[in-house]
């Protein structure tokens, strides 16, 4: 299922914004969107309207169709197994099993000292 990304809205909406030399001022003036939310949009931080999207893409000249991705299903039990990782990502899971082995004795330790010390 695709959906639509808003880290991907944001930087087309600052990047073409710029390369036109508009300012937010200026575009909320062509698009009729308040600035405050062109300014939201960028920061990712508002889900715009499908209609206000279409004015952002006609004024910046960018396709929507774009603005979405395929968004992929977590798989946490497929990833633990290691059977869809690359050898870069299989690595990283290594160092974190690692680092969460370390952190579990580093934990394990300390409440033993704690508890040896309140006696």
């Amino acid at each position: 299922m695709k959906s639509l990304s808003m880290i991907k809205l944001a930087e087309t909406v600052k990047v073409n914004r710029k390369k036109l030399g508009l300012k937010q001022e200026n575009l909320s003036e062509l698009t009729g969107i308040n600035r405050a939310l062109i300014s939201r949009i960028e920061r990712h931080d508002f889900i715009p309207s499908i209609s206000q999207i279409e004015m952002l893409a006609k004024v910046l000249s960018f396709d929507i169709t774009t603005m979405f991705i395929e968004e992929q299903e977590a798989n946490t039990f497929i990833a633990l197994k290691s059977e869809v990782l690359n050898d870069n990502e299989r690595e990283g899971v290594e160092k974190l099993f690692t680092m969460m082995l370390s952190l579990r004795q580093q934990i394990l330790l300390r409440s033993k000292f704690e508890n040896g010390k309140s006696h």
